[in-house]
């Protein structure tokens, strides 16, 4: 923090709280929560070096400045006009985000956006109303005179009220969160029958023509500079909703150059980016500032990239914020993503040492406990999470977590189902409920689970290598292949993805490209362990700078250049598979005596390795190397397996040799 000054952190501070009120009044509260949370992470003030420090004696020294403006309740805005328009509207904005709170959101929204959905009935009175007269007519029916036009009730004014930015934002949004419930309620059961994702939120139509009218007039008035950019942000949204992508983030990418400070838009804006390169390209559009770190950090994350530059600038800004539990959860999910479970779980545990109660992001360490099957701290985080509310989607997946890991996973899939109920874009839910019909061998449910996750976040190469999984369960293996495909793409160093790939390519006879896939296997290898590096490589360079080559990856390669008609390579893939039962020895030692270990990192003898010694006995007694067959038979028969294929070898070793004796 010997950079950063005390005037630099008392602004930051400054900006983020000032960020949060906003936020809180137009009712985004998981933004304003963060935004708090952060602030609260900054050190105090004398903890910062000043450019003009008072002595350290002073008893002023650690008297925090007053923040300008956030001394009331409400935030004021710049503009003139929209501060006059808030002022006006003071009693029914507090009337409107009282109904917000206590979720009545189209009551909220009818206060500065009056709608009528009563005026059909009201316009066609019942037959017995005073305001009908019958009179005789033909064959004795009735006809109904209705009173003049002026009795009869008008549809609302499609034409927007002068309203505050403020308000007619609180008003479209509580708009679009009622749609948002009325989805839910209309798709009823988790995996129902109308439960297919076609139910669509009804309100985004009306909200995005009055963003757009909106947007116009204020285009034409010459008013845009004073736009506040949240309602870019939400029509950023409605775009999104509408799967016009490239809209919506060129909506986004304004609001956050406008107010930089929402986070809300910096997070709708990381869903659509779906590729590194999407990142960088968008890098040049953004504004730079300190969120903009957070952002790169965050969206780096969830594209399962990481790299020392990413580390690095997570370190740098836990120097300003040392005790956030944002920047924490970030470093645990990127541990979490290289498989170094260990050192996520200590983060994950830490955070729950400094706040018991935040839920946030727990059910990733439940996911964590899972894999390393700590099944005791698995437990008591399911009771700590149950207790301090059993009725959040992370609790519920927790609970799931717990139950599939003793193999229960019908109660299993019951707490995934629930966590749905309470938030159906809730995306770990989809994928581990996607699990557990694995698991029961539910497939086609399995395959309904993984395609809901893909839906919410296109970016899950779980759901992805899920669905290729569950094809391949059913044979079909094509469709298996495309699944696959996109999760190789998403998580291009990680071997068990393009491991899945090369087996698909070698059931749908295609050895090329299976040898391709197992050769990628094996340099992802190399990305894991030496992230820093630029590129693959070739495929030698990488054999001689390896510690370990998986025997399980070398065999089918090897298979696949035998079924090409490459005899030459697929021996010289055998034998890589035979030298890794010892393991590479290191360059520096010395060479070890006679009938002493090699002390290098091997399998030692498995099943893989005798399939590779036998292959390669037959083919040196193919080609008349008897005595290399006849050592590799007499190994098989130590090694314990393909013990009676290699005694017939012997036997057919012995007999030539004595014919040829």
């Amino acid at each position: 923090m010997a950079d950063f000054t005390r005037e630099q952190a008392t602004s930051l501070r400054e900006n983020i709280l000032r960020a949060s009120v906003q936020s809180s009044e137009r009712c985004l509260y998981q933004s304003a929560k963060w935004l708090a949370e952060l602030a609260s992470s900054l050190p105090p003030p004398a903890d910062f070096a000043s450019a003009d420090d008072t002595d350290s004696d002073s008893p002023m020294r650690d008297v925090e400045p007053p923040i300008p403006g956030l001394q009331s309740i409400f935030s004021t805005p710049d503009d003139p006009e929209e501060s006059r328009l808030e002022a006006q509207e003071f009693g029914n904005y507090l009337l409107a985000k009282s109904y917000f709170d206590c979720r009545e959101f189209d009551r909220c929204s009818a206060v500065f956006l009056p709608s009528n959905p009563t005026f059909n009935v009201l316009s066609s009175p019942p037959p017995e109303s005073p305001t009908q007269t019958p009179t005789k007519a033909a064959k004795g029916k009735a006809k109904t005179t209705v009173e003049s036009p002026a009795a009869v009730p008008k549809p609302p004014s499609d034409k927007l009220p002068p309203l505050s930015q403020k308000s007619l934002f609180l008003a479209l949004y509580a708009k679009y969160i009622a749609g948002e419930k009325r989805k839910d309620e209309d798709s009823e059961m988790i995996l129902g029958p109308m439960d297919n994702g076609a139910v669509a939120n009804k309100e985004l139509a009306g909200i995005g023509r009055t963003l757009e009218a909106w947007f116009d007039a204020r285009r034409a008035e010459g008013k845009e500079a004073q736009n506040q950019g949240w309602l870019e942000y939400l029509y950023g949204i409605v775009l999104a909703k509408g799967n016009s992508d490239a809209a919506a983030k060129q909506y986004l990418v304004k609001a956050i150059n406008v107010n930089p400070w929402n986070w809300g838009a910096w997070l709708e804006l990381k869903d659509l980016l779906n590729s590194q390169e999407a990142l960088r390209a968008t890098y040049p559009l953004l504004p730079h500032n300190i969120l903009t770190l957070l952002f790169n950090i965050d969206a780096s994350q969830s594209l399962y990239l990481t790299s020392p530059e990413i580390h690095s600038s997570l370190t740098e800004l836990l120097r300003i914020f040392p005790t956030s539990a944002f920047l924490l959860t970030q470093r645990a999910l990127l541990h979490y993503h290289t498989k170094s479970y260990d050192e996520a779980s200590a983060i994950f545990s830490l955070l729950i040492q400094r706040d018991p109660h935040r839920l946030d992001a727990l059910d990733h360490y439940s996911n964590v406990l899972y894999v390393m099957s700590n099944r005791p701290r698995l437990a008591f985080l399911a009771q700590l999470a149950t207790a301090t509310d059993k009725f959040r989607p992370e609790t519920c997946c927790i609970v799931g977590n717990y139950y599939s890991l003793k193999s229960e996973h019908e109660k299993a899939v019951m707490y995934f189902r629930r966590a749905l109920t309470l938030d159906r874009a809730f995306l770990s839910a989809w994928t581990l409920m996607g699990h557990e019909y694995v698991e029961v061998k539910n497939t086609h449910a399995a395959i309904e689970a993984y395609r809901r996750a893909v839906d919410v976040n296109r970016k899950d190469y779980r759901a992805w290598y899920g669905l290729g999984q569950a094809y391949e369960v059913l044979e079909m293996h094509h469709y298996a292949l495309f699944y696959f495909q996109r999760a190789a793409a998403l998580r291009s160093y990680d071997r068990q993805m393009w491991q899945a790939l090369g087996a698909c390519y070698e059931k749908i006879d295609r050895p090329a490209q299976a040898i391709k896939a197992y050769k990628r296997a094996l340099t992802a290898g190399m990305a894991y362990i030496e992230p820093a590096s630029s590129s693959f490589g070739s495929t030698t360079s990488f054999f001689e700078r390896t510690v370990f080559l998986d025997p399980d990856l070398l065999y089918p390669i090897a298979l696949m250049y035998e079924r090409l008609g490459e005899p030459a390579e697929t021996a010289s893939y055998m034998e890589l598979v035979l030298a890794q039962e010892e393991g590479p020895a290191d360059p520096d030692a010395p060479p070890p005596q006679e009938h002493e270990d090699s002390g290098g990192q091997g399998t030692g003898v498995t099943l893989t390795t005798s399939k590779a010694r036998l292959w390669l006995a037959r083919w040196a007694h193919g080609r008349g190397e008897v005595e290399r067959a006849m050592e590799l038979a007499n190994e098989l028969c130590e090694d314990g397996y393909e013990v009676e294929e290699a005694k017939a070898l012997i036997r057919d070793l012995r007999a030539r040799m004595e014919a040829g004796g």
